[in-house]
C-alpha cells in the first residue's frame, strides 16, 4: 500500500464497519481495512434506488466482499427529496439513516462507521460553503471524526488526494462502478470537482494539503466560539436575560445567541440575527416588543427574557 494511503493513524474501535458504495474511493478503503484489520471488518451498503444503475452497485459490493471475506448488509431505502429538500441532502439524509439502522441492529457498542471521503471531497465542500457565505463551521468542512444522530463517523482520507486510491486500485486490478450522476455537471459539486479542482491544481498544486490546513484552522476557531458561547450563556441565562445581552458586544451577543437557538434546534440566518440585534439593541423601555421570524419559529420578547417559540 502506497505510504499516502496508511492507516497507521487511526485507532477505531473494532470490529470496523465500512461505508461500501461500491465506487473507487470506498472500495479502496474497504481493502485498506481489510489489510489492516483482518477478520475485523465489516461492510455495509446503501441500496437509495434512485437509478437503474443501483442493482450493479449493489451486486459488485457483493462481488467484492465475498472475495475479501467480509460480511456486508445492504440496506434499501426511499431516498426521494421532500419539498424543497435537494436531492443530494435526501439522499445523504436516507444514507445516514439506513446505515444507523444497519448498525443498530449488529447492536454490539455505540454504532461507529468509516467513511471514504478523502482531499478532493474536503475542498469541494469548503467551496460549497464559501459560496453560500458560511462561517466558521462551513469552512471547518468535514471533520475527521464527529457524531451524528448518534453515530460516530470516521473520516481517516481527508488528507489523501481522491486520484492516489484510484491509481492504487488500478495497480492491484481491483474494480470499482462508476456512478453515472457523478458527471452531471447540473450538480454544484460536480462542476466544482470538473471544472474548479482541475483549475486549482494548475495554479495551485499543493492546494490540496493548504485546504486541509484552513480547514483545521477554522474548526479550531469555531471550537473557541463554542466555548466562548458557553461561558456567555451561563452568564445571560437560559433563556437570554436582554439586559445581560446588552452588556456583551454585538459580535458576543450573536455569537452567544446562535449557540443557544442551535440548542434548540434552530438554524438562524444572517440576516434574522442581524434583525434580533436591531431589537435587542433597541429594547430600552418596558412596553418595547421583540417579534423576530428565526428558523422556522420566532424569538419573542417575555418579560425579561428572550424565548424561541413555533407557534
Amino acid at each position: 500500500m502506497p505510504a499516502v494511503l496508511s492507516l497507521k493513524h487511526f485507532h477505531p474501535s473494532l470490529p470496523l464497519t465500512v461505508a461500501l458504495s461500491g465506487g473507487a474511493d470506498s472500495c479502496a478503503l474497504l481493502l485498506a481495512c481489510v489489510q489492516r484489520w483482518p477478520g475485523q471488518v465489516r461492510a455495509v451498503h446503501v441500496h437509495h434506488g434512485l437509478q437503474a444503475a443501483a442493482d450493479g452497485f449493489m451486486t459488485h459490493c457483493q462481488d467484492l466482499c465475498q472475495q475479501l471475506h467480509v460480511p456486508l448488509v445492504v440496506q434499501h431505502v426511499n431516498a426521494q427529496p421532500t419539498a424543497g429538500e435537494s436531492p443530494e441532502d435526501a439522499a445523504r439524509r436516507a444514507r445516514y439513516a439506513a446505515i444507523k439502522q444497519a448498525l443498530l441492529t449488529v447492536g454490539d457498542g455505540q454504532p461507529e462507521v468509516v467513511l471514504a471521503q478523502h482531499a478532493d471531497d474536503q475542498v469541494e465542500t469548503m467551496l460549497l460553503a464559501l459560496s453560500r457565505g458560511a462561517g466558521l463551521p462551513g469552512m471547518s468542512a468535514m471533520p475527521q471524526r464527529m457524531e451524528r444522530e448518534g453515530v460516530v463517523i470516521h473520516r481517516p482520507w481527508l488528507e489523501v488526494p481522491g486520484a492516489a486510491l484510484r491509481e492504487w486500485l488500478s495497480m492491484l486490478g481491483v474494480s470499482w462502478v462508476e456512478d453515472p450522476t457523478n458527471t452531471d455537471t447540473r450538480y454544484t459539486r460536480n462542476k466544482i470537482r470538473h471544472q474548479m479542482l482541475p483549475t486549482l491544481e494548475a495554479v495551485f498544486p499543493a492546494f490540496r494539503a493548504t485546504f486541509a490546513r484552513s480547514a483545521k484552522h477554522a474548526a479550531q476557531a469555531q471550537s473557541l466560539l463554542v466555548e466562548l458561547a458557553e461561558q456567555d450563556l451561563r452568564t445571560v441565562g437560559v433563556p437570554p436575560v436582554i439586559h445581560a445581552l446588552q452588556s456583551l458586544s454585538q459580535a458576543r451577543q450573536t455569537n452567544v445567541l446562535r449557540h443557544w437557538l442551535r440548542g434548540r434546534g434552530v438554524q438562524a440566518s444572517t440576516r434574522q440575527l442581524e434583525a434580533l440585534l436591531v431589537q435587542i439593541q433597541a429594547c430600552q423601555t418596558r412596553g418595547h416588543q421583540i417579534d423576530i421570524k428565526v428558523g422556522e419559529g420566532f424569538v419573542r420578547r417575555l418579560g425579561a427574557v428572550l424565548d424561541w417559540y413555533n407557534f
